[in-house]
């Protein structure tokens, strides 16, 4: 199915289809079109997390998150993930194992999270862009587990995969 694209940029594409229901009617449905995005669970080896504070311009609001990012060109999905935890936290990962993939939000978009495991964490320095406003915090997990029951970590792919390691990679 295609549509017309009515807006790119250098991430995403906003695509509109016309849909044909079973009773011959249309409708018109806007598809953000997404190259996918990779989510890192970074574990200390004493079994914290590292989290990161990220300012979301969408939101106005900075939101209690993994590192993560979207794909870029050819990039394989477990390098991209070892470039953003670097970039987004400063730490380097001797191993980065896959977990789960997952659509972030297949109504509206067909972006694909590639979610893994980080470890044997090693402290560097963050490489931010220029636009980016994050804030690296370590937590127990008893207390990233408090964070998700009160409602203070609120973004979805963090909860997609905070909860998955909770629930089988533990």
């Amino acid at each position: 199915m295609s549509g017309k694209v009515v807006y790119r940029d250098s991430r995403v594409a906003l695509e509109v289809l016309e849909l044909v229901g079973r009773d011959g009617s249309t409708k018109t449905k806007a598809v953000l079109r997404h190259p996918g995005a990779v989510v890192i669970l970074p574990l200390l080896d004493d079994g914290r997390v590292v989290l990161i504070e990220n300012r979301r311009v969408a939101l106005g609001a900075t939101l209690l998150e993994l590192p993560a990012g979207t794909l870029e060109g050819d990039e394989a999905p477990i390098d991209q993930a070892a470039r953003e935890l670097r970039e987004e936290t400063g730490y380097v990962a001797s191993t980065l194992a896959p977990l789960l993939s997952f659509y972030a939000s297949p109504g509206i978009c067909d972006e694909r999270m590639h979610g893994f495991v980080a470890r044997g964490l090693v402290a560097g320095t963050q490489e931010l862009d220029p636009t980016e406003e994050i804030g690296v915090v370590v937590r127990t997990w008893d207390e990233v587990m408090r964070a998700i029951r009160d409602g203070e970590l609120v973004d979805g792919k963090s909860l997609a995969l905070l909860l998955y390691w909770d629930r089988f990679g533990r």
